[in-house]
């Protein structure tokens, strides 16, 4: 498996698979996809013989994203890397796709020197993914309700 940087050439896998992982991923469209990659300062994609298996879209503080949980992380910190959104293709789920991209968002984290900042649902609850932030070290650090659902707010120091 490659992680390289993801392009605009991969918008439609990207979409694709971010629509595989509703509603934990939360629905955008292919502009709204194209708008996080310029907002983003990591973005990575997972592949295998030039097939798109997953992707991670990491966002600095301060941009013009006009996501709730994001404004959340910007009122309470001014340094992070925000994990807006990951996610792996159903058929490549359970062999490490998502773990390996962690790591190399990990790794970006130390070598600049930020927490990573990320959020899960909580309700309705996606526990896998709860247990998946915990075992890469993140602490919950407040809960942000929404009209439809509440999502737990995490930090994974650097």
């Amino acid at each position: 498996m490659d992680i390289v940087a993801l392009s605009q050439s991969d918008l439609d896998s990207i979409w694709s698979i971010n629509e595989q992982g509703l509603p934990g991923t939360g629905q955008v469209s292919k502009e709204e996809i194209l708008q996080l990659l310029e907002f983003s300062s990591l973005s990575l994609g997972a592949y295998r013989e030039g097939e798109l298996l997953g992707f991670v879209i990491c966002l600095p503080p301060k941009t013009a994203y006009g996501s709730l949980n994001y404004a959340w992380f910007n009122q309470h910190y001014t340094s992070f890397i925000y994990v807006d959104r990951i996610a792996v293709s159903k058929r490549h789920r359970g062999l490490g796709v998502g773990s390996a991209l962690y790591n190399h968002v990990v790794a970006y984290s130390q070598e600049h020197a930020v927490p990573v900042a990320a959020e899960v649902n909580k309700e309705p609850p996606n526990p896998g993914s709860i247990r998946f932030h915990h075992r890469f070290g993140f602490e919950e650090v407040g809960v942000l309700h929404h009209a439809e659902k509440s999502v737990t707010m995490f930090l994974r120091k650097a």
